[in-house]
């Protein structure tokens, strides 16, 4: 039996400092990388692991590659 959630982020790219935020439905993450060739999403997926605690390669985006509201399954 797999268990997984998902999980919606607000993404904010090229931001001036790094962090989260957990609204009611969603995170919101603020990365330094920009949105090109995906370097944003993987660091979203980086602060989504140190979030859970857990490693990257068990986290993937499932929607939302090239929009700011994404949705990751963990």
């Amino acid at each position: 039996m797999v268990n997984f959630m998902l999980v919606k982020v607000k993404a904010f790219p090229n931001s001036n400092k790094e962090g989260w935020t957990k609204k009611e439905a969603f995170f919101e993450i603020k990365v330094k990388e920009p949105p090109i060739k995906g370097m944003a999403n993987k660091a979203i997926i980086r602060v989504l692991a140190s979030i859970f605690q857990m490693p990257i390669d068990k986290i993937r985006l499932v929607q939302g590659f090239r929009s700011r509201n994404k949705t990751f399954e963990i």
